[in-house]
C-alpha cells in the first residue's frame, strides 16, 4: 500500500471519530444545559474515543462502506458511520425546557456536523492543494480537512432523514409532542426498533442516491 493511500484512509478515520463523537458530545452538552446528568455521570462528555465506540456503527458498517467498493473492483467508498449514542434523560430536558429544549437536544449533533463541514470548507479555501513537494504532515492535513468536510456533510444529512432511533425522528416525534400529535409520536416509538434495518437497507442499495447522497452533493456544491 503506498504512503498517499494509508494518510488517506488515516485521515478518513480521523475525520470520523471527531465527527460522530462530537455529534454525540454535544447532544450530551445541550442535555446537561438544561439539568439533566446522566450523560456527564456516565462519562459520556469525554473525548476519549474508545467510551464511544459502537461496533456496529463506528467499525463495521464505516469499513463495509469504505473497502466493500474496492473489493469489488472500484474506488473506495465514502466513510460514514455513527457512535454509541450518549444516554439523555428526555423527561428532566423537558421538565426544565419543554420540548423546545428535547428539538434542541434532538438537532445540537446535527449543528455540530454542519459547523465543522463549514468551518473545513473555508479551511480548504485557504488552503493551497498540496503537491509532491509539500511535507507529508501538510498532506495528511489538507487530507483531513477535506474528509472533515465530506464526512460532517454525509453525517449531517443521514441524522435529518425521519428514520426511527435517529435525530430526525427524534425531532419529529418531540414536535408532534409539542402540538400533542400523539399518533406521530407513538408511530416513530414503536417503530424504533427498526431504524438500524432501515439505515442498512438505504446504505445498500441504490435508495442512498436519492435520500442520501443527491442532498449531500447539493450541500457539497454550496459550501464549496
Amino acid at each position: 500500500m503506498e504512503s498517499i493511500d494509508i494518510l488517506k484512509i488515516a485521515s478518513a478515520i480521523f475525520a470520523l471519530a471527531i465527527a460522530i463523537i462530537g455529534h454525540e458530545i454535544m447532544h450530551g452538552w445541550v442535555a446537561f444545559m438544561y439539568g439533566d446528568t446522566t450523560a456527564k455521570n456516565a462519562g459520556r462528555l469525554s473525548i476519549n474515543p474508545l467510551i464511544h465506540i459502537d461496533l456496529v456503527g463506528t467499525i463495521i458498517v464505516p469499513a463495509t462502506m469504505y473497502f466493500l467498493p474496492i473489493l469489488l473492483g472500484g474506488e473506495s467508498g465514502f466513510l460514514f458511520g455513527w457512535a454509541k449514542p450518549v444516554p439523555i434523560n428526555t423527561s428532566t430536558v423537558v421538565r426544565n425546557g419543554g420540548y423546545n429544549a428535547a428539538m434542541q437536544v434532538d438537532l445540537a449533533g446535527i449543528v455540530y456536523n454542519f459547523t465543522i463541514a463549514t468551518i473545513a470548507s473555508i479551511a480548504l479555501v485557504a488552503m493551497s492543494q498540496p503537491t509532491t513537494a509539500d511535507s507529508i504532515v501538510y498532506i495528511f492535513a489538507y487530507m483531513l480537512v477535506f474528509q472533515l468536510l465530506i464526512i460532517n456533510v454525509v453525517l449531517g444529512v443521514f441524522n435529518l432523514l425521519p428514520i426511527p432511533q435517529f435525530d430526525g425522528a427524534h425531532f419529529l416525534m418531540h414536535l408532534a409532542l409539542k402540538y400533542r400529535v400523539n399518533a406521530v409520536a407513538e408511530f416513530f416509538y414503536k417503530n424504533e426498533r427498526y431504524g438500524i434495518i432501515i439505515v442498512l437497507i438505504i446504505l445498500m442499495t441504490p435508495i442512498k442516491d436519492y435520500v442520501l447522497l443527491l442532498p449531500v452533493r447539493t450541500i457539497l456544491a454550496l459550501l464549496t
